[in-house]
C-alpha cells in the first residue's frame, strides 16, 4: 500500500487472491481505510494470477465501503477473465438488492393481501369451471378415466384413513355423551343423552371431523403429489405429450374424495352411537332404551344431509389440494407449503360450506 500525491491510496496485488492467503489483505486494507479514510483508491492488478469467489468479493466490498462514503475504486489492469466474474457478481448483487422486499406501510400491506385473496378467489373458480368440465367428460367418457389409479387412491384416503376415522368418531360419541349427561342429569333428563349425541354426530359433527380428518391426511398428500410432479417437471411433460394435468391427475383424485367421504361418514356416525351407547349403559340404562332413544329422534333426512354435506366435502377437499398442488412454485419448501395451504384452504371451505348448509336446512326445514 502506497500514498500517492493526490492523497489516493494505491495497492498493489499479485500472485494468487483466494480464501487461504485473503485473510490478512482483507485485515491490512480495511483496517488502513477505517484509520485513514482516502477519496480515492487505486488497484494495481496487472500481476493477479489467480482470483477465486473470495478474491472476488473482496473487490465487490472494497468498492461498496469505498462507495458508500462517496468516494472511489479504480481497479487498473483487471485480468479480462476476473472482470467478466467480478461483473457478473455486481450484477447479480444489484438483481438481489432490486428484488429485495421494501418496507411498506400497514395499508400497503392491506392492499395487497386483499388483491391477492381476490386473484386466489378467482383461480379457485376458473379451476372449478375446468374441474367440473373434466367431470362431466369422465361420466360421458368413462373409458377415457385412469379407474385404476381412482380405486389406488381410494384406498389411500378411503380404506388406510378407516382406523382414525373410528377411533376419533369413538371417541367423540364418549365425550359428547360424558358432557351432555353431566348437565342433563340436573334436571333428571339423561336419557336424552341417546337424542342430542345421535342428531350432532348424523347432522353435523360426523361429516364435519371426517371432513377435517381428510383434510388433513389426504388433501395434503394431494397437494404434495402434484407438486413434487409440478417442481421435477413431470406435469410439463404431460402437457408436452398431450395429456392435461386436470384430466390426468385431479378427476381421479376428486372422484375418489367424493366416493370415500360419504362411506368414512357412515363409519363415524356407526362408532359414534356406539362409544355414546357405552356411556349411556354405563349410566343404569339398557341397550335397548338407547335404541328406543336413537330411533324415535333421528330420521333418514338426518342420515342423508349429513351424506350429502360429506360428499360436497370429498369435493372440495379433493379439488383445493389438487389446486394448491398445480399451483407448487420452485424451491426446497415449495411442496411443503403446498400442503399446508391445501389443508388450511380445505378446512375454511369446509367450514363455510357447513354454515351455508346450516343456513339452507334451516329455510327448507329439514
Amino acid at each position: 500500500m502506497v500514498r500517492m500525491p493526490d492523497g489516493a491510496l494505491e495497492l498493489v496485488i499479485e500472485g494468487r487472491l483466494a480464501s487461504v492467503t485473503l485473510t490478512p489483505v482483507w485485515r491490512d486494507v480495511f483496517d488502513a481505510l477505517a484509520r485513514a479514510p482516502v477519496p480515492r483508491v487505486v488497484v494495481q492488478a496487472g500481476k493477479l494470477t489467480h482470483c477465486d469467489g473470495a478474491g472476488i468479493y473482496f473487490f465487490m466490498e472494497l468498492r461498496r465501503r469505498q462507495q458508500a462514503q462517496g468516494r472511489a475504486v479504480d481497479i487498473r489492469d483487471f485480468p479480462p477473465d476476473f472482470q467478466h466474474l467480478l461483473d457478473l457478481a455486481e450484477q447479480v448483487d444489484s438483481e438481489r438488492s432490486a428484488e429485495a422486499p421494501s418496507s411498506s406501510g400497514f395499508l400497503e400491506e392491506t392492499g395487497c393481501a386483499a388483491v391477492r385473496t381476490v386473484e386466489d378467489v378467482w383461480t379457485q373458480i376458473a379451476f372449478v369451471g375446468e374441474l367440473v368440465v373434466a367431470l362431466v367428460q369422465a361420466v360421458r367418457h368413462p373409458r377415457h378415466t385412469r379407474w385404476r389409479d381412482a380405486w389406488l387412491i381410494v384406498e389411500k384416503a378411503g380404506v388406510n384413513a378407516l382406523p382414525i376415522v373410528v377411533m376419533i368418531g369413538g371417541l367423540m360419541g364418549l365425550i359428547l355423551a360424558f358432557q351432555s349427561a353431566i348437565p342433563l342429569r340436573r334436571f333428571g333428563a339423561d336419557i336424552f343423552v341417546a337424542n342430542l349425541v345421535s342428531l350432532s354426530l348424523l347432522r353435523e359433527l360426523g361429516p364435519l371431523m371426517t371432513a377435517i380428518i381428510l383434510a388433513g391426511r389426504s388433501g395434503a398428500a394431494f397437494a404434495a403429489e402434484i407438486g413434487t410432479m409440478k417442481v421435477d417437471e413431470e406435469l410439463n411433460a404431460l402437457t408436452t405429450m398431450g395429456l392435461d394435468p386436470v384430466r390426468f391427475l385431479v378427476v381421479t383424485r376428486v372422484m375418489a374424495a367424493i366416493l370415500v367421504m360419504p362411506l368414512l361418514t357412515l363409519f363415524a356416525d356407526l362408532f359414534g352411537l356406539i362409544g355414546a351407547a357405552i356411556v349411556t349403559c354405563s349410566l343404569g340404562y339398557p341397550l335397548i332404551t338407547f335404541k328406543n332413544q336413537v330411533l324415535a329422534s333421528v330420521h333418514a333426512g338426518d342420515l342423508l344431509s349429513g351424506l350429502l354435506k360429506s360428499m360436497v366435502f370429498g369435493l372440495l377437499i379433493g379439488s383445493v389440494g389438487c389446486l394448491r398442488g398445480l399451483q407448487t412454485r420452485s424451491g426446497a419448501s415449495a411442496v411443503g407449503d403446498a400442503a399446508t395451504r391445501a389443508v388450511v384452504s380445505g378446512i375454511i371451505l369446509i367450514v363455510i360450506a357447513d354454515g351455508l348448509f346450516a343456513v339452507m336446512f334451516y329455510f327448507i326445514r329439514l
